[in-house]
């Protein structure tokens, strides 16, 4: 098995530097060229047989920038080649892992009119995240604190996720005119009968221990327990994964669901969040907002998101259900694009000004309720994306998403 792991890394590597060549040597000038602060965002750890990426934004919640992302795409490829290294960690400083995308500063590169700076920045993180999708080695993540949107997006791929009692989870673009993306759409339409729904159009919060209990997480530990738990992996000298769970469920904690958790509703939510539109889904909401308060909450969220967002991210959905993981990613950029355009809707900045920027948390936005949300405008943002822009190019030829 090793042997057979060990020539797919050494085939993969080889096709990479042909398939990549002229990336790899801009890749390299760029190693030497760049500013030391943005080196400073990705920090390396390195360990006995591993290595750890630490986000280190602690004062943005560690949200991700084309930097960033493009910095973790690199020191991935060159430790998956690295056959001194057995498998990979990312963590984040401070109270967050990652808070997702950079959405600030993608609002203002939007306010100057620089749509191809946004674009990279979407590009370099779903590549980012195939890459983590089809990784060869054991890859970790540590959910400790706030893990959101493109946080979630990069953690999910990992074959061991460790939440704590810090982890707090959500997938709250509608309530910024966006969508739920960075793999949402993959990850959310496998969990357990329609809680992926649920958690896309409410931006429903969860924490670490129902993380485990839904499938998001793998393993879950107080976060005074990390200190010990990544002691005993940098003494680990394996690409075992499966000395790798022993290792982490050592020093694991037992799981207990509040008696409160949306987890304990899931027959309900499947109730209210099969129907085929959001249309439904809100009428079969109020019809049981008078007995049921889980109905009322929901509401409530379901108002306080883009009408024109909560479609698109239905049918986003409903989509991923039956698409593996490149064809999620690569149909999420076009329609991350098609926000960007603005052609049908300005709904993603006001989204980020209201509550980002200004933190009014009052959007106007240009479709106000679900009425004047047509057909033809969801189906734009699902379209192939214009003649001259090109499409999300993913290496599937040389990296098959198993996930």
């Amino acid at each position: 098995m090793h042997r057979l792991r060990s020539l797919s890394l050494f085939t993969r590597s080889l096709q990479r530097q042909s398939h990549n060549r002229f990336t790899t040597v801009s890749a390299q000038l760029d190693s030497h060229t760049q500013d030391h602060h943005f080196q400073e965002e990705v920090l390396v750890e390195g360990r006995a047989f591993s290595r750890a990426a630490i986000l280190n934004r602690p004062s943005k919640l560690n949200a991700i920038t084309t930097s960033m992302a493009g910095r973790l795409q690199r020191l991935y490829e060159s430790w998956e080649d690295n056959s001194q290294i057995g498998f990979v960690t990312m963590k984040g400083s401070g109270r967050a892992f990652c808070s997702g995308a950079d959405m600030v500063t993608v609002y203002r590169l939007l306010q100057k009119g620089n749509d191809e700076a946004c674009k990279e920045l979407f590009r370099t993180l779903y590549q980012f995240i195939y890459l983590l999708g089809t990784y060869l080695k054991p890859n970790l993540s540590i959910l400790d604190g706030i893990t959101m949107g493109g946080g979630a997006g990069i953690a999910v791929p990992g074959m061991f996720r460790i939440a704590t009692d810090k982890t707090v989870f959500a997938t709250p673009e509608v309530q910024m005119g966006f969508h739920p993306d960075a793999g949402a759409s993959f990850y959310l339409s496998r969990l357990p009968g329609y809680l992926g729904e649920f958690l896309a159009l409410t931006g429903e919060r969860l924490n670490g221990a129902e993380l485990v209990a839904c499938g998001l997480a793998t393993h879950f530990s107080l976060n005074a327990k990390l200190a010990w738990i990544e002691e005993r992996l940098g003494q680990l000298m394996t690409d075992d994964p499966s000395v790798i769970s022993e290792s982490l469920s050592q020093y694991g904690d037992l799981v207990y669901i509040d008696k409160n958790s949306v987890l304990h509703k899931i027959d309900r939510i499947d109730k209210y969040f099969c129907h085929d539109t959001v249309e439904e889904i809100v009428d079969a909401l109020k019809a049981g907002e008078s007995h049921d308060e889980l109905c009322s909450i929901a509401l409530k969220k379901l108002k306080q998101a883009s009408p024109l967002s909560l479609k698109i991210t239905l049918q986003s959905i409903r989509e991923g259900r039956f698409q593996p993981l490149d064809q999620c990613l690569a149909r999420e950029y076009r329609t991350s694009l098609h926000f960007i355009s603005k052609q049908v809707s300005e709904n993603f900045c006001e989204g980020i000004r209201s509550r980002l920027v200004d933190k009014d948390f009052a959007p106007k936005w240009d479709t106000p309720s679900l009425e004047a949300v047509s057909k033809d405008m969801v189906d734009f943002y699902f379209s192939p994306l214009p003649a001259l822009e090109p499409e999300l190019n993913l290496p599937t030829a040389l990296r098959e998403p198993f996930m």
